[in-house]
Formats: structure tokens, sequence, C-alpha cells
């Protein structure tokens, strides 16, 4: 098995439009798209194209590349294009939104092309107006995003932790710190880790792709109780410096009843991330999932932000408000 975890934003490897949305919060309630002016958005266009070179006896996927469903985000359009003559089966985890596209490839070559036009409508709030939440009110869907995973080995940095955040005050601006902690003592080095960097070894070797800084602000999250989960999307608004667009990983932490972005490798722009999928960490959520002999190219990945001022479509920026994509109370 072989897992798919991107290029430059995972270091290179691979290892086992029409309409308008609006956020809202009530559970039951979506306003309807129009054409009118209304409350500004983002739109994003995505393109996604992968190539696979497959053995004789065929092979086995399992890709999470469709942009997600969510109450902040809605998927306007999308397409899916495959080369080879085959039947996929999309189906949705209704425990986290992650959508999956399963597929059996036959031998030879498999192109796989994803394009979308996605609106993002942001839950906008003030940092200071943001506090945590105790563990003994947090949804039970939840609960997962406290306890140590694979990647994220919170239960071994928690004296760190409690050292180094346990007097800050307990809201958006403690989240903020560890970021900042992390982007202080991590260097962005394509090419410095591999599938068994953990956040412990991130830790220590001081420098990795977006992928380890996302753990490593993860594991320490969890140290000091706040959940923090793992979410991929593209890099949109990253320096061209840095190589070709690709998969990006960043970190969603549950403060004030939502889920809040965070992006702590600081290479892209947030406003900019359309959320794919989110997971406990990079184990949950790769893009590709191989089962079989298969040689495959890096991935081909475009964002582009569509700007339309007569239509409230502005472009990502960065902001010192808290962003979220999820509606909220109930973690979408």
């Amino acid at each position: 098995m072989m897992t798919g975890l991107g290029g430059r934003a995972f270091g290179d490897f691979l290892a086992a439009i029409g309409g308008r949305a609006y956020c809202v919060d009530d559970a039951t309630a979506r306003m309807p798209r129009d054409t009118g002016r209304g409350p500004e958005m983002i739109r994003i266009a995505l393109q996604l194209d992968l190539h696979y070179e497959i053995d004789e006896h065929g092979a086995d996927f399992v890709f999470n590349i469709h942009a997600a469903h969510t109450r902040c985000q809605t998927v306007v359009n999308e397409n899916l294009w495959l080369s080879q003559s085959i039947e996929p089966r999309m189906q949705t985890d209704p425990a986290t939104g992650n959508r999956y596209l399963r597929l059996r490839a036959l031998p030879g070559e498999l192109n796989v092309s994803y394009t979308a036009t996605v609106d993002l409508a942001h839950h906008r709030a003030a940092p200071t107006q943001i506090a945590e939440v105790p563990v003994q009110r947090l949804p039970l869907e939840v609960l997962g995003y406290i306890y140590p995973s694979r990647y994220c080995q919170s239960d071994r940095l928690v004296r760190l932790a409690i050292n180094e955040f346990g007097s800050l005050w307990q809201g958006y601006s403690r989240v903020q710190a560890i970021q900042h902690w992390v982007q202080q003592r991590v260097k962005f080095t394509s090419n410095t880790s591999d599938s068994n960097t953990s956040a412990v070894d991130t830790l220590i070797e001081r420098q990795g792709v977006c992928r380890d800084f996302a753990h490593l602000m993860i594991a320490l999250c969890r140290a000091v109780n706040i959940p923090a989960r793992f979410a991929t999307g593209t890099d949109y608004g990253a320096d061209p410096a840095l190589g070709p667009s690709d998969f990006h990983a960043y970190v969603e932490a549950y403060l004030g009843d939502r889920w809040y972005i965070f992006d702590p490798s600081g290479t892209a722009i947030p406003m900019g991330f359309v959320r794919v999928g989110t997971g406990r960490d990079a184990a949950d959520v790769a893009f590709a999932t191989i089962f079989g002999g298969v040689r495959s190219q890096p991935p081909g990945v475009r964002a582009t932000a569509i700007e339309d001022a007569a239509r409230g479509l502005t472009l990502p920026q960065h902001c010192d408000d808290a962003l979220s994509t999820d509606g909220g109370e109930v973690a979408a």
C-alpha cells in the first residue's frame, strides 16, 4: 500500500460557476444562492491532475481530492475525468465529511483530473472574543482530537507544552502563541522529512514541510487539552520560489464551538484554503492511497481566485480575523 502525500508541500514523497453561498449558523437553515449583491466571499477555481503508471496486475486507489461540503464552503460545480473506462465509486464519511473516490485501475496509464469551483463565505470573528471549550463541554465528535495519534504524540509533549503555554490566557491567542512558537523554531525545508516523520521528530530536527509544521502544532495544542485536527487543501498564495503549487497541510483548532483555521508553516494564505479532508493526522487524509504496483508523477495542482467586485467576489488576503468554514455547534 502506498499513500500519496503530495509534492513540495509534503516533502516530495509517496508513502504506504454561478450563484452565491452564505455561511449561516442555524442548523436547519441555508440561504439560497443568488446573483445579486451580498456579503463578500471568496471563489476558488481548482484544477488537480494526477498521473500513474500501473503494472500488469492492476491496482486499487482511494483518492481524497474532492472539495468538502461544509456550512461555509459550497461546491458550485465540479467535474472528474478518468483516462480509463472504469466505474469509480464516490463515498462520504459521515463523521468527517471527507469525500472518497474509489476505483480499480487497469494495467497501464491512469490519468485523473478533478476541477471544481468552490465558494467560501467564511465565518469571521475577533480573536479576543474566542475562548477555549472546556473538556467537559466538548461534543462527542470532537473528543478524538484531544488524544495522541500516530504522528502527533501529544502525550510526549505535555511537560513542554505546559511550561511554554500553560500560563497563557485560554483562548484563540494561546493557539496563536503555539503557532508562532512552531514557526520560530522550525524552518521550512523541502525534502527533509518522509512518511515516518512525526511531531517529536520535527521538534528535534527543527525543519520540515507543511505536514510537519501541522503535526507539531497539533501535538502541542492537544497537550494543553485544545482539540486540533489535520486539514488538507491546496497552497493558495504560496511563494513560487518554494516550487510548483501543491497540496497543503494546515491545522484546524476547536475554539468557541467551531473549528478555526491556522497555517503553522506560514507559506500560504488561509483565506484561500479550500478544505478537502480532515483527520487526526496525515495518516487519515492522504490524497491518494494505493494498493498495488504503481509509479507516480508529481501532482499538478492549481488554485485560482476569481475576482468580481460587482458580484461581491474578492481575492483572498491575510487578515487579523479568526476564520472558519465550519458552521459551528455541530463540528462540520
